[in-house]
This record gives C-alpha cells, sequence and structure tokens, in this order.
C-alpha cells in the first residue's frame, strides 16, 4: 500500500490564495485576504498549513492560534471537506498543540459551535473540557459556541501525553494511506 505524503508547514504570503479558497470551502467566506493577512503578519500568532503533493491546492487543511500570555488561543482549524474523516484534523490538532508546548504556552483554549458534534468530538479526544458557554456567539445563525480549554501543556507528563497522540495520529493517517512528515 502506497502512502502519500502530508507536511506541516508556516503559512506564509505565499499561501494567501490556498487560504482563502480552503476558508470558501470550509466556512464560505469566513475570513478576508485583509484577515489572513493579518493573521500571518503577526507576531503573536502561528499559522500552520497542512500540505500534499497530491492535492491540486496543495493545501488540506490549516490550524492557527494566537499566543495571548501563558495560552495559546486556537483561531482556525480546518480541513477541506473532500478530505474529513482520513485524521487530518487530528493531525492539525496535534501539531497545533505541540507548537503550542514547543513555544512555552501553558494552555489551549478555542471556541466551537455547539452544534459541532465532529470537532467537539474530535477537541475531547485530545483531552479539551468544556469550561463554558457564549450564548449566541456565532453572528451568522445566533448559536451558541462552547469554550474549551486544555491545562498543564508544560507539565512533564503532557509530553509523554504528545508522543501517545503523535502514535495515535499516524497511526489513524496510515489506515486512509497518509504519512505525517515532521
Amino acid at each position: 500500500m502506497i502512502s502519500l505524503d502530508l507536511e506541516i508547514q508556516l503559512l506564509k504570503k505565499e499561501h494567501l490564495s490556498a487560504l482563502l479558497e480552503l476558508d470558501r470551502a470550509c466556512f464560505g467566506g469566513l475570513w478576508t485576504m485583509e484577515g489572513y493577512q493579518r493573521e500571518l503578519d503577526s507576531p503573536n500568532s502561528e499559522c500552520l498549513g497542512l500540505f500534499s503533493p497530491v492535492s491540486s491546492s496543495r493545501l488540506l487543511g490549516m490550524g492557527c492560534f494566537w499566543s495571548i500570555l501563558e495560552e495559546a488561543h486556537i483561531t482556525i482549524l480546518a480541513v477541506h471537506p473532500q478530505y474529513h474523516r482520513q485524521g487530518l484534523g487530528q493531525a492539525l490538532l496535534y501539531s497545533v498543540l505541540k507548537t503550542a508546548c514547543d513555544r512555552g504556552l501553558e494552555r489551549a483554549t478555542l471556541e466551537v459551535r455547539a452544534s459541532n458534534l465532529g470537532a467537539i468530538s474530535l477537541y475531547q479526544k485530545f483531552s479539551f473540557k468544556t469550561a463554558g458557554r457564549r450564548r449566541r456567539y456565532y453572528q451568522d445563525n445566533g448559536e451558541d459556541a462552547l469554550i474549551l480549554w486544555l491545562s498543564d501543556l508544560q507539565h512533564p507528563k503532557f509530553q509523554v501525553t504528545l508522543d501517545h497522540w503523535h502514535s495515535i495520529v499516524s497511526d489513524r493517517l496510515s489506515k486512509s494511506c497518509w504519512q505525517l512528515i515532521f
């Protein structure tokens, strides 16, 4: 069985059109070119892309977070709908959390639509816990957001957890003929 390579890279200005294309496919145009440009330019923002040489756009997913004090606030995590349920979301979330840990951040947080059960399930697999709810958070339909938290990124046990997640992610990807290149 042939494995197709996946690679996590920092997103740069030359990826802007691919970012917009992925945003349209995932969210119908949530962020603008200027919004992504601000993310890429900000020293407090970390934007990772999941790339594959077999896709026409090559950018299959993206994950961004802001460093706010000692917290990684995950602003976006998206996988092209054509590649859902193949472990790519797990690979991205793992990479975002590892990057946050490597930057010395202590916690990770995010908001997710209360109805997005697939995303909530993914975050729970990575030990995120519900910390609260933001009522009518999403402007497009007034839906609530759940606030999810993951603590102790700098605890020595977390490195063991990261290693465990790396194995889980690699195994899941291989079942869909993917291989993450680090």
